[in-house]
């Protein structure tokens, strides 16, 4: 069965949240954790989105990564590519956004496509080539202490064009209040004019779906999770996508239950904030962490064993800006990130081994490393617990029951509503 739609994520997370619209609106999908083996059986999927770890690499190692997934999907007589990554753009003046849009367009064999990160349901809004977060300017809000990432510049056609030698033009909001034809003409103006790329503006769900009907016949999409939500209505009208199916059904899966938390975004350390006292916590100290290293996941895990149960343990690395960088500055910027990556995912690796099947992860970063500590292969995607976040299920026997939450989604209570959402 050729899939309809095949996304390449730039993250863990953000493959989730793609994955949770495209359910949303009657996709039938499945995550992979990486390039996926050649055995893997899709079953009755109608989307693929397969999740990397290529955000704040190099952008040629970006490439390359991104370029093996398109090839994989390729093979599968994918109809249309999908490029995600995240809804504040996030990525230096050197990609990797550009770069893998561009090398992704090339091996597409398309000449033009469309870069809309908008999700107004979370407060991400573009509105003449610039990105609101909340009601501020995206270089007014946390994202521009961003330790990996900071972003500075608020205009979405100036951050693009540093990262591609091709032209950048605006689809503006005046033009995507006419809908979806008045869209699609402004993609062929641009192309007449040689343009290759464009960042499209949008401020509500509908200018979305608008816009993801413009895109019916692009080879190559990309954007956040939000401009996914009209596409599954293109196939609909092709006659390939049924109507009304049941598409977020997972199986029951029982077993104890944790949190991990590596995000030190502002949303998620008012989570973390949030759960003291209601669930075991156990904070991870950066100079204790410094000084055991990795070893300090065999003393949490002596901690959490006896605690394990229907109540969540709960381990956490997310920690103030401050804090981070005081880390960096003492021994690196990679290396304070693969330290805490690393406990945390041999904390994932042994409260597992224990009986843990209900697992939360928060952060990109972290969801990343904990689903390779698991060795998860591939995920079904199932209900919402906030906008951008589902439950997904692995797709092995003795299946795990796994929540990746980007570290700026979610209300206050997201940890605690997670299990009330999959109980």
């Amino acid at each position: 069965m050729a899939i309809l739609l095949g996304a390449i994520a730039d993250d863990f997370t953000g493959a989730s949240d793609l994955a949770n619209t495209l359910v949303k609106s009657g996709m039938r999908t499945v995550q992979t954790i990486g390039i996926p083996p050649d055995s893997l059986d899709l079953g009755d999927t109608d989307a693929v989105v397969i999740a990397l770890k290529s955000r704040s690499i190099p952008a040629p190692d970006a490439i390359d990564q991104s370029l093996d997934a398109y090839r994989w999907l390729a093979d599968r007589a994918t109809k249309q590519i999908f490029f995600k990554y995240c809804s504040t753009f996030d990525s230096t003046d050197e990609g990797n956004i550009g770069p893998v849009g561009d090398a992704l367009l090339d091996a597409a064999g398309g000449d033009f496509t469309i870069y809309c990160p908008a999700f107004p349901e979370n407060g991400r809004q573009i509105f003449n080539g610039y990105l609101f977060v909340g009601d501020v300017l995206l270089s007014e809000s946390s994202m521009r202490n961003h330790p990996l990432t900071p972003m500075t510049d608020p205009n979405l056609v100036r951050v693009l064009a540093r990262q591609t030698p091709n032209g950048v033009g605006l689809v503006n909001q005046l033009t995507v209040d006419k809908g979806a034809t008045a869209i699609e003409q402004a993609f062929g103006t641009m192309r007449k004019d040689g343009l290759r790329h464009a960042i499209v503006d949008a401020a509500r769900d509908r200018d979305l779906i608008e816009i993801g009907h413009a895109c019916k016949d692009l080879k190559l999409v990309t954007g956040g999770s939000g401009v996914a939500m009209g596409l599954p209505d293109n196939f609909r009208a092709a006659g390939l996508l049924a109507e009304d199916q049941v598409s977020d059904a997972l199986p029951k899966v029982t077993g104890t239950a944790a949190i991990l938390s590596g995000s030190c975004s502002e949303a998620t350390r008012g989570q973390v904030d949030y759960m003291e006292n209601r669930v075991p916590l156990w904070r991870i100290d950066a100079d204790m962490a410094v000084e055991k290293g990795q070893t300090l996941a065999d003393d949490i895990l002596d901690w959490a064993a006896p605690q394990l149960g229907d109540t969540p343990v709960m381990v956490s690395a997310t920690a103030a800006p401050e804090n981070v960088k005081a880390l960096q500055d003492r021994i690196g910027r990679n290396e304070a990130g693969a330290l805490m990556e690393g406990i945390l995912a041999r904390v994932a690796e042994g409260l597992h081994a224990k009986g843990a099947r209900r697992i939360v992860s928060a952060g990109g970063e972290t969801s990343g490393a904990v689903v390779k500590a698991l060795n998860v292969t591939a995920l079904r995607i199932g209900p919402q617990i906030d906008p951008g976040v589902p439950w997904t299920a692995s797709v092995e026997d003795d299946p795990t029951a796994l929540a990746m939450k980007s570290g700026n989604f979610g209300a206050p209570d997201f940890f605690e509503k997670a299990f009330k959402v999959l109980s």
